[in-house]
């Protein structure tokens, strides 16, 4: 059986940490940044990982 290609479109967006999960970036970061308190727009700086349910079609995307 052949290997399994990476989704590259993914592979651009996401990073697996070294436990294996991966890390996401978050969304509403792009602009709009008026009407959003400074601690909203601070927390959306910080990445953060994929949840569970996601994590398994991620897998498939990003295979090890």
């Amino acid at each position: 059986m052949p290997k399994m290609k990476t989704h590259r479109g993914a592979a651009k967006r996401f990073k697996r940490t070294k436990s294996g999960e991966i890390k996401r970036f978050k969304a509403f970061t792009s602009h709009l940044f008026a009407s959003k308190s400074a601690k909203r727009k601070r927390n959306l700086r910080k990445a953060a990982i994929v949840c569970k349910g996601d994590q398994k079609r991620m897998d498939q995307l990003l295979p090890r």
